[in-house]
């Protein structure tokens, strides 16, 4: 299992970064295949280089990085989350991110979450998951942390299932996706109808095109979240799936974050092709955060 949780981490950080350069763009499916890149003159990412991930990366391992040192708490998190914005290294935070660093200089983490329903908390799900066996307490856990800075609880149902979806394909399931989608119906039912209806559609066969007009590829949990899912069941290959997820338009790093997470935790790190594993911003850290996340889980058993 220490493979899946580095591939967990790995592919995340890898759909992110993949992502990063068409972030609320157009969907670009002619560029399929081409690998990490820049994005175009002007965009906020335009200072990263390829490889390197947004704050959705950046957040999910703050947060892993805590776990894995026996030291989270959603006051330390909240923290070093403030600290980064403040330093100006938070990478063209979710609007909803900005808003609750710039409240975490004057209050409290339980005051400083906004009223959103942007995914920009999800990622940080996905460490909860790796290291908690028990579903009842990943759930109040990612709700906490998301609270931080979503309040909204469309944003926290977002969280949940995406950390449900690791939780039950890093065990083996085979209907993770399905499971994971239940999750997110007692949560919110509206998130769990579309993200129902996504899978759906994708099982009649709909084009991928389509899908897109049905779907919608925003920064709202309710087009997000449901498309990663449509496009993790229609696209069993890791390097198509990432491919795919990075193109799709819209909220692509967050997108694809989730799609590089559910193959991970599904296959491992030896599913993403090398030259992607050895572009990666930060990969010997990603690893070693994943290896005592690992560690502290077995120990916890």
């Amino acid at each position: 299992m220490l493979d899946q949780f580095k591939g967990c981490l790995l592919g995340a950080a890898i759909g992110d970064a993949l992502g990063m350069a068409g972030e609320s763009g157009p969907a670009s499916f002619q560029r399929l295949g081409e690998g990490f890149r820049r994005a175009w003159r002007g965009h906020p990412n335009a200072g990263l280089k390829p490889g390197q991930f947004t704050d959705d990366t950046q957040m999910m391992l703050i947060v892993a990085g805590l776990l894995a040192d026996g030291t989270y708490t959603d006051e330390a998190y909240a923290a070093e989350l403030s600290r980064m914005y403040a330093d100006g290294e938070i990478r063209f935070p979710d609007g909803a991110v900005g808003a609750a660093c710039e409240r975490l200089r004057t209050r409290s983490p339980a005051e400083s979450g906004v009223n959103s329903s942007t995914a920009g908390c999800i990622g940080i799900g996905i460490p909860f998951a790796l290291l908690y066996n028990d579903p009842i307490e990943v759930t109040e856990r990612v709700v906490t942390a998301c609270s931080v800075t979503h309040t909204h609880p469309a944003a926290h149902a977002g969280g949940i299932t995406v950390a449900m979806l690791i939780h039950y394909t890093l065990r083996g399931y085979p209907d993770a996706l399905e499971l994971a989608q239940r999750h997110a119906a007692l949560e919110d039912i509206s998130l769990g109808n579309k993200i129902r209806d996504a899978l759906r559609i994708e099982r009649e066969g709909i084009s991928l095109e389509s899908a897109l007009s049905v779907v919608g590829s925003d920064v709202t949990v309710y087009q997000t979240v449901p498309l990663a899912f449509f496009i993790a069941s229609r696209f069993p290959d890791a390097a198509d799936l990432l491919s795919v997820a990075s193109h799709v338009g819209g909220n692509t790093d967050t997108i694809a974050l989730i799609c590089g997470a559910y193959a991970g935790a599904k296959y491992g790190k030896g599913v993403f092709p090398a030259d992607l594993l050895d572009g990666l911003e930060d990969r010997e850290r990603i690893e070693d955060i994943a290896e005592r996340l690992y560690r502290r889980c077995a120990n916890k058993d």
